[in-house]
């Protein structure tokens, strides 16, 4: 068949840009949208609100490597699953979000799910937000989304149908051309001049952020061969060996670290927007030389540097890699460095007592290729500081919008695209209940999920932040239900250790099991 209505041709031009899987939830608005997904072969994900079906494809899209894709209907489905688009703009994530629209909206009012515009409260939360006028310009909008997600920075992209032409009879799309999709390169005038500052520096720092992931095979090599010290974003670990010695961690937040970056005399940035949640603080504070690289010339000017690079970072690694000598010395030393990692390891402790000991014994507990989403939560600060990633990309947080909600439905996208290997979530028991519905997608997808589920009680972040603002706690505790039965009720595992040996065990047996699992992990947990 070459003419089918356009929701179908829709879903069969996006299995032949390699889409597998479409989550979402059908309403009368985008019903043409479902049309044609079992024929095209495409897995639809039903989730239990639109904000977790934006969660989920997220979360998909940041394990798979492929943009994710979700259907909604017109007006409140698309103001739900705007705060998952809000998010996947601030991580840089290729989400793709097609939507229903009414036909007409200036001289027809009252209709069902009328907004007073559509197009434009969706274009607040991603890169872009586009109505089609035809079937020809729905089909050049999603290539262009993919292009995009190729070869610039990703971020989401919504394109909204009307009902009308969306189940109006049309012509397949076009096959993608075959011309080969590539990202920006660095000159090679800018490859020597950073080897050549590099090896000329007494003590080089090189900064990896999250957009330096894929260059993770050859980071260490290049921190190595430079005798730079290391430091990564949060987005960033696991791109260097955390048993390289001069490895500083992923304790860039912390306040003192500023005195590290003072101490180098050139620092390299890769990869990183260098964002207020990065550092926390105003100022990198280093005072000598700064490189930075990224894919995202807006992100080049703040602060500004003295050689900035629009290149793609991974292969801008390999290729300064090439042109360094085999090894080169420097003043920094592996005393040095442990003393930074061992003092900032003890201030954060300090900060949120107890959650440490928990961090360890769960990371003791898991299998070493797991993937974790975390939710805003005092259990996830604590523990992407000092928690070592072995490999980049396996640990994934709401960072810059930083919504609550995001860990559960995130975990169950990453899941279903990771079938067959390990993947877990972690929630506070105030962001759980903002997608807690989505266990039922869990459930009925038999992912053998652990839900580390982190209980103290209230809103303990801002029961601290207004404490240290001299402000009486107000508004910090809810009652909490009864996780483990609520679990129960939906199909789930649940378990509530008492000890962290317990804990463990359990976190080992729900890898194993028919579904997801429920952990109720409570503050002050017995050792």
């Amino acid at each position: 068949m070459t003419q089918r209505p356009l929701g179908a041709q829709i879903s069969h031009m996006l299995k032949a840009r390699g889409v597998d899987v479409i989550f979402g939830i059908p309403g009368v608005h985008n019903v043409e949208m479902y049309r044609g997904i079992e024929e095209a072969g495409i897995t639809h994900i039903l989730a239990r609100h639109e904000q977790g079906a934006g969660f989920m494809a997220d979360g998909y899209a940041r394990a798979s490597g492929k943009p994710g894709v979700a259907y909604v209907i017109t007006g409140p489905g698309l103001t739900n699953i705007m705060t998952p688009m809000g998010q996947a703009y601030s991580d840089s994530v290729p989400l793709l979000v097609i939507s229903s629209c009414l036909d007409e909206t200036a001289a027809k009012r009252g209709q069902l799910h009328q907004m007073i515009d559509q197009e434009g409260a969706a274009a607040c939360v991603c890169d872009w937000s586009h109505e089609v006028k035809s079937a020809e310009a729905a089909y050049a909008l999603i290539d262009r989304a993919f292009n995009e997600f190729a070869t610039a920075r990703p971020r989401p992209k919504h394109i909204q149908v009307p009902i009308a032409i969306g189940g109006s009879t049309v012509e397949a799309a076009p096959d993608r051309p075959a011309t080969p999709l590539a990202r920006p390169m660095a000159q090679p005038d800018d490859i020597l001049a950073t080897a050549k500052a590099l090896t000329s520096a007494k003590r080089p720092l090189i900064l990896f952020g999250g957009g330096a992931k894929a260059g993770a095979g050859v980071a260490t090599e290049l921190a190595r061969r430079s005798g730079s010290a290391t430091m990564m974003s949060y987005a960033g670990r696991g791109i260097v060996d955390p048993s390289y010695e001069l490895d500083l961690g992923a304790f860039l937040a912390r306040p003192d670290s500023a005195k590290a970056f003072a101490q180098a005399d050139l620092v390299l940035v890769v990869g990183s927007e260098l964002a207020e949640v990065d550092l926390w603080r105003t100022e990198l504070g280093h005072k000598g030389q700064m490189i930075r690289v990224d894919l995202d010339p807006t992100e080049l000017d703040h602060p500004a540097a003295e050689r900035s690079i629009v290149a793609d970072a991974a292969a801008f690694v390999e290729n300064l890699l090439d042109t360094l000598p085999e090894t080169s010395k420097t003043d920094w030393t592996p005393d040095e460095i442990a003393a930074h990692k061992s003092r900032w390891r003890a201030e954060t402790d300090a900060e949120r007592p107890g959650i440490v000991a928990v961090a360890d014994a769960l990371r003791a507990a898991i299998p070493e290729d797991t993937m974790i989403y975390s939710d805003m939560t005092q259990f996830a600060y604590v523990a992407k500081e000092v928690w070592p990633m072995s490999r980049p990309g396996h640990w994934h947080h709401p960072f810059g919008y930083g919504t609550l909600g995001y860990g559960m439905p995130a975990a169950i996208g990453g899941a279903i695209a990771r079938q067959g290997k390990p993947t877990l979530a972690i929630c506070g028991d105030s962001g759980f209940q903002y997608t807690l519905q989505e266990l039922g997608t869990a459930v009925e997808h038999g992912l053998p999920l652990p839900i580390i589920l982190w209980d103290n009680g209230k809103l303990k972040e801002i029961e601290d932040c207004m404490v240290r603002s001299q402000i009486a706690p107000n508004a910090v505790i809810a009652r909490n239900p009864d996780f483990v039965a609520l679990a129960k009720a939906y199909g789930a595992h649940a378990e509530c250790p008492k000890t962290l040996g317990e804990m463990a065990q359990t976190v080992r047996k729900a890898f194993e099991a028919d579904g997801p699992t429920l952990i109720h992990v409570k503050a002050g947990i017995a050792g």
